[in-house]
């Protein structure tokens, strides 16, 4: 099996779906791009870890989960989504302990929380870069070129990017002040709406 390095290039919210975001995976020397429809939950909680600033009040489920792994010295070393299946992907989670390894399966969006806690690598199979990965066609202003059945899942994470956003009123400070405000609350949606915000003003 070809293990190929992603790194997580963002998350988009949709719109149209109510509590349904893309979280978007890249290849790391690569074009490809591997798009999953992820619960809110799970987005949400991702957005939050990622926020380097933002400390929730209480620990999110996956904050408790990695707690009570480093209680019995147990870290996670790898996460790989290595399989799709019926538009389904499978992921599975690599834990040591004490020299002794363990696979564990999981979703990928339970995966991916985890490992950007632990700070591990997160990797697919070529197979599955094949079925269901994006390519950007540099010379034609980054168009994506997707297999037929995957352009649904494309144009969502593609849709994001052209939804009025009311929160880009908002000056930077502003937001910033907003997303610890909402964190506070515990408001993790809200949270992690103003978190793209933010990330789309730094990459413009």
């Amino acid at each position: 099996m070809q293990k190929v390095r992603l790194t997580i290039k963002g998350l988009s919210y949709s719109e149209r779906q109510t509590g349904a975001y893309a979280l978007l995976l890249a290849e790391e020397n690569g074009q490809r791009k591997l798009p999953i429809v992820i619960g809110g939950f799970e987005a949400q909680s991702i957005a939050i870890a990622l926020e380097k600033a933002v400390t929730p009040p209480r620990p999110l489920t996956h904050d408790l989960f990695k707690n009570i792994l480093e209680a019995f010295q147990t870290t996670i070393t790898e996460v790989i989504i290595h399989k799709i299946k019926d538009g389904v992907f499978f992921a599975s989670i690599l834990l040591e302990q004490d020299g002794v390894v363990e696979m564990v399966d999981a979703r990928p969006s339970d995966a991916v929380a985890l490992a950007v806690r632990f700070k591990c690598p997160i990797f697919t199979t070529e197979e599955v870069l094949e079925k269901a990965g994006m390519i950007l066609d540099e010379e034609k202003g980054g168009k994506p070129i997707v297999a037929e059945e995957e352009e649904d899942e494309a144009q969502e994470v593609q849709k994001h990017e052209t939804i009025n956003n009311p929160l880009e009123a908002a000056t930077l400070n502003e937001l910033n002040d907003m997303m610890q405000s909402a964190v506070a609350n515990e408001d993790y949606e809200l949270a992690a709406r103003i978190r793209d915000e933010i990330d789309k003003r730094k990459k413009n």
